[in-house]
């Protein structure tokens, strides 16, 4: 080493091949300690390439010689240096999107939206095509699956994604996908989703499946159209209807209510009332069968009272003879009967 450090100092001298000039021999030193000093130098610099950082959001897969060893948490972090062992920095925080049957060319404020026909025309159970828009957000749950089992993520989801959307629009006719069955396509989409990524196990968590527009191909939209338009202005009348019934139905039976009210009401009366004529039946005969005579007396003079009210009445004896049978010296006039 203290000839090569020689030959540095003075490549001259070791080329002419002349005599070395005798120096001290604390001069001779200095090169081999500063050898020592510059290899030294150099493996504290490869040592320390081997510190690193982990993220916030991030776990780090610390590999040895290619082989997947320990995850470690965010924070600084020593490995032994390349090519012994290299980390794999995974965000297993993040949000992923991947979006289905379009492309977001700007974000908001001002989004502006490209739409992909070969991923949104998809075939219905009922042999129409309907034009299927949808996002699948994701994450990692399981970051040495997603690391390793996986090249291309994003491809991986993106296909996987469109295949399990397909399958479930197939097995719906057109006017399902449109309308009532659109969130059951998206959850089970998720589910289907889900459970064939855990089949690849690529370490992936479906978070969210949203169809963002289900509309028919534009070729045939205007018609489409104008069906909606028939079936709002149906479920419209439908709707009328029922609300003149819950406006009719309740007063109808509230009358209804009333009037077997007013029957029962009439009919205890009715009742009371021909109890009543029997009770009092029973006792006039009662007392008819006491004394004929007087009793039907007293029911003429009653029934009199009734026919002829208000007015002024003398009652005479079937003896009394004569024209002039009676003069009422206390009034003007008066009937005589």
């Amino acid at each position: 080493m203290s000839e090569f450090i020689d030959r540095l100092i003075d490549p001259e001298e070791q080329r002419s091949g002349r005599k070395p000039v005798n120096r001290p021999a604390w001069f001779g030193a200095i090169p081999h300690r500063l050898g020592w000093i510059v290899i030294a130098i150099i493996v504290a610099i490869y040592l320390a390439t081997g510190i690193y950082t982990v993220g916030p959001s991030e776990v780090g897969l610390v590999k040895r010689f290619g082989r997947y060893v320990a995850t470690v948490d965010p924070g600084l972090h020593y490995r032994l240096p390349s090519p012994i062992e290299s980390v794999v920095s995974v965000n297993v925080l993040e949000v992923r999107k991947e979006e289905i049957g379009f492309r977001t060319v700007s974000p908001p404020p001002n989004p502006r939206y490209q739409t992909v026909e070969t991923e949104a025309l998809m075939l219905t159970g009922d042999g129409n095509i309907t034009h299927v828009e949808m996002v699948v957000q994701y994450r990692v749950k399981d970051a040495e699956l997603f690391a390793f089992n996986l090249i291309d993520p994003r491809t991986i989801v993106k296909q996987a994604a469109e295949a399990t959307l397909r399958e479930q629009v197939a097995t719906r006719t057109l006017d399902e996908t449109l309308t009532e069955l659109r969130d059951t396509i998206g959850m089970d989409t998720m589910t289907s989703l889900q459970a064939l990524l855990d089949t690849y196990g690529a370490g992936i968590a479906i978070d969210n499946v949203q169809l963002q527009d289900v509309k028919p191909p534009r070729d045939v939209i205007s018609a489409f159209d104008d069906v909606n338009s028939a079936r709002q202005d149906k479920e419209k009348l439908i709707n009328q209807a029922q609300e003149y019934a819950l406006d009719v139905l309740p007063k109808a039976r509230g009358q209804a209510q009333e009037i077997g009210n007013q029957a029962a009401g009439y009919k205890q009366t009715r009742i009371k009332g021909a109890e009543g004529d029997v009770a009092r039946f029973v006792e006039v005969l009662a007392k008819y069968e006491l004394g004929e005579e007087v009793t039907r007396t007293r029911l003429y003079i009653e029934a009199m009272e009734e026919i002829l009210p208000g007015m002024d009445k003398t009652i005479l004896s079937k003896d009394t003879e004569g024209v002039l049978k009676l003069l009422n010296l206390d009034g003007a006039g008066g009937d005589v009967e």
